[in-house]
């Protein structure tokens, strides 16, 4: 948030200023956020297909990243009870969409396959670091 007259300024995590920018990279920057937007981007799942579509990730993590995905205005809860973007979880998405143009240029082109994401089949579960 920018600090304005008469108020006191807000900080956010990761950012002494309380920037929006700042706010809202660190909220896509954790953990499971991008791909939950992602696999909601075609349409609303429930908490155990959008579960089963971030591969298996714990069920803990999910639902504390639904909340705050709910609490930021991107995700809401449906009426049949699956999570679905909101309008401005979709603009949201689609500003992704260059970057995954992207992505899918540079897959072909970069000389790492690891890098490229290759050696994972879809849906494998993620190594262990």
């Amino acid at each position: 948030m920018a600090k304005q007259a008469g108020s006191k300024t807000r900080s956010v995590r990761g950012s002494r200023t309380g920037r929006p920018i700042m706010a809202l990279l660190d909220l896509l920057g954790r953990r499971w956020t991008l791909r939950i937007l992602w696999e909601l981007r075609e349409q609303p799942l429930s908490s155990r297909a959008l579960r089963k579509a971030c591969d298996e990730a714990s069920p803990t993590v999910l639902q504390a990243r639904l909340t705050e995905l709910r609490e930021a205005g991107f995700v809401e809860l449906g009426d049949g009870g699956g999570y679905g973007l909101t309008l401005l979880g979709r603009d949201l998405c689609e500003t992704f969409m260059p970057l995954h143009r992207f992505a899918e240029r540079w897959k072909n082109c970069s000389p790492s396959p690891r890098l490229r994401g290759e050696g994972r089949g879809e849906g494998e579960p993620p190594r262990k670091r």
